[in-house]
């Protein structure tokens, strides 16, 4: 008989990407890359591409609960993800299953990427939905990822430079109990991409080179899923952050070109070595 590797399992839960460079794409894709095999649950339909969104349609809160169900039923990922969810239905259904005595998520690690705001600007969340997230979901989480806007909402307070996401990161952390992971790729008149770590003790500035001519989409999304695959590989939060840099940093440097547009290479483990 054939001694088959055992390989980690992660579960993304968020929503779809028609054109395949963001959401449970861009998750699969890294969970992939990273060495960890892949499971998801459609939070929302989309219809986008690399330049605009120009539908969504949430899943039904019931049958979003039968696809965590199933995934945990058989694999029981030792890290979790969440993404676009969309409605507090949704949200309200996920922080259910992983607050759920009876369910196998108790000792599963879970990521939240409060996607609220695309970089583009596009509201990814309901109005009515952000209560939720932030009374129901993040205080779940192993670690929050959010970007310059989503900080900006969940600390209450604008950023503008480095400093100021060192604050921002400390606000969320102390308001909602959750290690945070300020993204600032878009931060404006700065010489390189920098994120902000806290998880109440410790604190990491993590710096990459802007890589000039490249806009890319889905950087969020794989960030989050690197991190959440180096978790389910049994690294503590600071590496799999760590990890997730270096793996969002490769991904945008060796993007290729599909149409007009470029695209994360998140689909390779050699250039991840």
């Amino acid at each position: 008989m054939i001694n088959r590797k055992k390989i980690p399992v992660a579960l993304t839960i968020a929503g779809s990407d028609s054109g395949g460079g963001a959401g449970i794409q861009a998750d699969l894709k890294t969970f992939a890359a990273l060495g960890v095999h892949g499971t998801s649950a459609i939070a929302c339909l989309t219809a986008q591409n690399p330049k605009r969104i120009l539908g969504i349609e949430p899943c039904s809160p019931k049958m979003l609960r039968l696809q965590i169900e199933a995934v945990f039923e058989e694999l029981n990922p030792t890290a979790a993800k969440t993404g676009m969810l969309f409605s507090a239905k949704n949200i309200s259904v996920v922080a259910a299953f992983f607050t759920d005595s009876k369910s196998k998520s108790q000792k599963t690690k879970l990521i939240v990427d409060p996607v609220m705001v695309s970089t583009g600007g596009a509201r990814l969340l309901e109005a009515s939905a952000e209560k939720t997230l932030r009374e129901k979901l993040l205080p779940l989480a192993a670690l929050a990822t959010p970007n310059l806007d989503e900080a900006e909402i969940l600390s209450g307070q604008k950023i503008s430079d480095v400093e100021a996401m060192r604050n921002a990161a400390r606000k969320i952390f102390w308001r909602f109990g959750c290690p945070v992971l300020v993204k600032g790729g878009h931060l404006k008149n700065s010489g390189e991409a920098t994120d902000v770590f806290f998880d109440g003790k410790m604190e990491l500035l993590l710096s990459a080179p802007f890589v000039k001519g490249v806009r890319t989409h889905g950087t969020g999304c794989t960030y989050s899923a690197a991190i959440c695959a180096a978790l389910a590989l049994g690294r503590d939060l600071p590496q799999a952050v760590q990890i997730g840099k270096k793996f969002v940093a490769a991904a945008i440097s060796d993007s290729y070109r599909i149409g007009k547009h470029s695209a994360l290479a998140n689909f390779t483990v050699a250039s991840r070595k």
